[in-house]
């Protein structure tokens, strides 16, 4: 057990502040953050050009490193040793809260297990502007981010997702919105859903309807920017006990009636078809041609 006491570190470590920037107005940056932005010796951004514009727009100067997917193994080693060494660095995102469908995971655990003070500032985040403005129930929610973009893994995800009764929040970019909305109406049915897009710009609009509706939307309306889709709950799950397959994937799903009930092939797809109330023929690629 480790207790974190976040203004009173009495180590001769640094600290690690987590800084939401803003998502679009820049108007949006707390006091706060840009004070921090302002006392730390590093600031670790994922794209240091996009970065360097909030820091010239504010008149700060300060060191940038970049903190990207593709270095943040090799990043994450240097950082620790500056923290171990007592001076402090700030983690930014490109827009809204690090961590959230945005490197940050790694780095924030990895100093925690060192001992490192981490400091998480509240600030900008387009999930939660984009199911407040929703009209959808906000009592509970589930944020998944972006779907994957292979189609098997994309699946087996979706059938944990098709149960809950909270809202459903994903990051969509604008090239694959219409094929995602496609693809959640053939999975969920045409419930009710909210988009977002250009959250807290001046071409800020939100698209509510049914799933079916903003479709068709896609066809006329303005497709650009990055989107955030809500998605109402299941409001008639299925009872966990009669989901006993909910731990398998399609191709265990598939080998457990042949193997335990001696269906052939062709019978336990549509089974299995039926149970995750998918298409045969998506059981019988993931099963046949995918694997």
């Amino acid at each position: 057990m480790k207790i974190q006491s976040s203004f009173q570190n009495n180590s001769k470590n640094g600290t690690l502040y987590i800084v939401p920037t803003p998502i679009g107005n820049l108007e949006d940056i707390t006091i706060r953050s840009l004070n921090v932005l302002k006392s730390v010796e590093w600031i670790a951004a994922e794209d240091t050009r996009n970065t360097r514009k909030l820091l010239n727009h504010f008149e700060i100067e300060k060191s940038l490193v970049s903190y990207h997917e593709h270095n943040k193994l090799a990043r994450e080693t240097r950082m620790l040793d500056v923290l171990q060494e007592g001076k402090d660095i700030a983690l930014v995102s490109d827009a809204g809260m690090p961590g959230i469908s945005d490197p940050g995971y790694e780095l924030i655990r990895a100093a925690i297990d060192e001992d490192i003070t981490v400091v998480v500032l509240p600030g900008a985040n387009a999930a939660l502007c984009a199911l407040v403005g929703s009209g959808l129930s906000t009592n509970e929610f589930y944020f998944y981010g972006f779907l994957p973009r292979k189609k098997k893994d994309r699946d087996n995800d979706v059938q944990r997702l098709k149960n809950i009764e909270a809202s459903v929040l994903f990051y969509e970019s604008p090239h694959r919105l219409r094929e995602t909305l496609a693809y959640l109406l053939e999975q969920f049915g045409d419930r009710n859903v909210s988009i977002a897009r250009e959250l807290t710009k001046r071409y800020e609009e939100y698209i509510r309807g049914t799933l079916s509706e903003l479709i068709e939307w896609t066809e006329t309306g303005t497709v650009k920017g990055e989107f955030c889709i809500v998605m109402e709950g299941n409001s008639d799950p299925i009872s966990e006990q009669s989901l006993w397959w909910s731990h398998l994937d399609i191709i265990q799903h598939v080998d457990h009636y042949i193997k335990e009930e001696q269906f052939n092939s062709k019978q336990a797809i549509k089974r299995v078809s039926e149970e995750r109330q998918i298409p045969k023929r998506e059981v019988y690629q993931t099963y046949h041609v995918e694997q």
